[in-house]
């Protein structure tokens, strides 16, 4: 019953770790798989290590959580090692970053034998070295991008879209003209920040950062709805799902899988299972036979 599909990638259900969330090990990316998540994204890696930005990169605020982690990993080569650990329960998809067309294409291809699809992010509020929103707030350079990696691999290719352009459509569409698989909607919003009222300084080491959590749902929702419309591939829903209610509403907007982030850090691993039994009991009481029947009804 909650079985979905993208890009011939079969899911047991619709609900996918999303990238940055205890994906930097093989071993956190198979708990969350024997968690109940239907797919596993990693944290976000490039070329070469990366320390990130010092303590503290994350802060709490009404209704999210804001983070400035800047993108820290071991590089490709060494994040290649745990990639070949996944265990294969359920599908694995990397997520990776670079600078260039050409900083994507070639970690791209150091890892696709390893996983079943790669996510571009280009996308990230708060990246280091002209990588993240930079890129992703550029039509053009994100269709180069794309079609750099597209030459270059054969598993299919998504792109994780920034929600902080004036038009994310228009973006979507030269994306997906430019030939991904699939579009991940949205990335964190932002870069926003707090303040420390004893020292009157921002609380980040970097001072800002991306926004994720419930707050954000609303606009997600409406990215969500609004590329539905204007684009074929598949699209993976992302921003602020903690239960089977919000999986609903994105699957009504359009997306054909949900991933979640900040509510593993509020409710743990055991999210995936609470939001599964919600959305399957929601289903047959609905009488819903499938997940393809809720895709895009709000349309």
């Amino acid at each position: 019953m909650l079985e979905t599909e993208f890009c011939n990638i079969k899911m047991k259900n619709p609900t996918m770790l999303a990238a940055g969330v205890l994906g930097s090990t093989a071993a956190s990316l198979n708990w969350a798989a024997r968690s109940g998540a239907g797919a596993v994204v990693t944290k976000s890696f490039g070329k070469e290590p990366n320390k990130g930005y010092v303590n503290p990169t994350t802060v709490e605020v009404t209704g999210g959580i804001i983070n400035a982690i800047g993108l820290s990993n071991p590089g490709v080569e060494n994040f290649r090692g745990e990639l070949e650990k996944l265990d294969g329960r359920v599908p694995g998809i990397a997520s990776i970053y670079g600078a260039t067309p050409q900083d994507f294409a070639d970690i791209a291809l150091q890892i696709q034998d390893t996983v079943d699809a790669v996510e571009l992010n280009v996308s990230c509020p708060h990246a280091m070295g002209g990588c993240g929103a930079a890129i992703g707030q550029d039509l053009n350079l994100t269709s180069d991008i794309v079609t750099a990696v597209k030459k270059t691999v054969e598993i299919p290719v998504i792109v994780k879209l920034t929600p902080n352009v004036t038009d994310i459509v228009e973006i979507a569409v030269s994306a997906e003209a430019a030939g991904c698989d699939a579009l991940t909607l949205i990335n964190s919003l932002g870069p926003g920040m707090k303040i420390d009222l004893e020292t009157g300084k921002p609380i980040l080491s970097n001072r800002f950062g991306g926004m994720s959590g419930p707050a954000v749902k609303p606009i997600a929702l409406r990215c969500v709805f609004d590329v539905y419309e204007a684009v074929e591939v598949p699209i993976i829903g992302v921003g602020g799902v903690r239960d089977y209610r919000d999986v609903v509403e994105f699957l009504y907007a359009g997306a054909r899988a949900v991933q979640v982030g900040t509510a593993v850090m509020y409710d743990g691993l055991d999210v995936f299972n609470k939001i599964n039994k919600g959305l399957e009991k929601f289903m047959i009481q609905r009488g819903y036979r499938s997940i393809g029947e809720m895709i895009g009804r709000s349309h």
